[in-house]
């Protein structure tokens, strides 16, 4: 039996494999959609917490099916230190359930990059007020370096662009990320967190163990929409003093949001936001709502993402095919 090759892609192979926010935004939402509809399947996610509390780490482990690209994705994390790049280590590895045969192994780092601020975007388009007009990132890591743009191609009435961050180089990343697909429009620096917050229609916080006062949706003006991409840098009390909350999944907010329950182990949310993409459920219900959205990360958005990557890595030539099981 001829024995089947694996694709296997470094960071390198695909760094400039061309992937624009359109596309990525695209996939993500097809991915929501499929299993909203009930044809991909997606159980909540395994978070393991190591013994050795100072060294600081934690594994994940996901697995997946996307129906539009049947494709079977494993995605597993490491990370040793919340603020250490160097010590994060992610890979998704992809099999093709028309061929039962293996497709792709592969560096997951732009992958998450990618379909993160891609889910931020949906949920803004979907349940930030319609005349948003002002959105503010919190947070300069890998995960948000793409949100303003990803926002700017989702919602193109967005006026102003808000950004907070402690780090000089991921802030100077940020701003070139977003000239890169707009080079005509300027991003806004804020030092003032709570000000800002008030001020900004979508705030997004996107940092981890946040040097910043932690963001509550009190602080949010009527009508405003708080997004947290996993984010330490929100207050216990977001969720609860919300009217209206969604999650990208229930069950993956109490694996990775657990710190939002009510006191008596439980986090209740409005929706799940697959339900709400595909108008089973509202993204808010008045105008007038403060909106808490809590993003976790989803295998079923990795997929077709990691798909789409490898697609066009072989395409170009890139990757390495590799007889694993010879």
């Amino acid at each position: 039996m001829t024995q089947p090759d694996f694709h296997v892609f470094t960071r390198s192979d695909l760094a400039d494999v061309a992937l624009g926010p359109e596309d990525v935004i695209s996939a993500v939402r097809q991915g929501y959609l499929a299993l909203a509809a009930g044809d991909s399947r997606c159980p909540t996610k395994l978070m393991m917490p190591l013994p050795d509390q100072a060294r600081d780490a934690v594994a994940y482990s996901m697995l997946g099916f996307d129906a539009n690209s049947q494709q079977v994705g494993f995605k597993t994390s490491y990370r040793q230190g919340n603020d250490n790049r160097d010590k994060y280590y992610t890979v998704i590895s992809l099999y093709d359930d028309t061929t039962g045969m293996p497709f792709a192994l592969m560096d997951c780092d732009r992958v998450g990059a990618s379909r993160t601020p891609a889910t931020t975007a949906l949920i803004a388009l979907e349940c930030a007020k319609p005349d948003a007009r002002s959105a503010l990132l919190i947070g300069t890591g890998v995960q948000g370096q793409l949100t303003l743009p990803y926002l700017q191609t989702a919602l193109p009435g967005l006026e102003r662009l808000m950004l907070f961050g402690t780090a000089p180089e991921g802030i100077q990343a940020c701003v070139e990320a977003f000239h890169r697909y707009f080079p005509d429009r300027e991003v806004e620096i804020v030092d003032d967190v709570p000000e800002a917050v008030a001020e900004a229609d979508i705030a997004v916080a996107a940092s981890g163990r946040a040097a910043h006062p932690k963001v509550k949706t009190s602080w949010l003006k009527p009508g405003g929409l708080l997004i947290s991409v996993s984010s330490k840098g929100v207050d216990s009390s977001s969720l609860r003093d919300a009217d209206y909350a969604l999650a990208t999944s229930e069950g993956q907010l109490g694996v990775t949001g657990s710190r939002f329950d009510d006191g008596e182990g439980k986090a209740t949310i409005d929706a799940e936001f697959p339900d709400v993409l595909a108008g089973r459920k509202p993204g808010r219900r008045h105008a007038s709502d403060r909106v808490f959205a809590f993003s976790s990360g989803m295998v079923i958005t990795d997929i077709p993402v990691a798909h789409a990557l490898a697609t066009r890595a072989i395409e170009a030539g890139r990757g390495t095919r590799v007889r694993l099981w010879s």
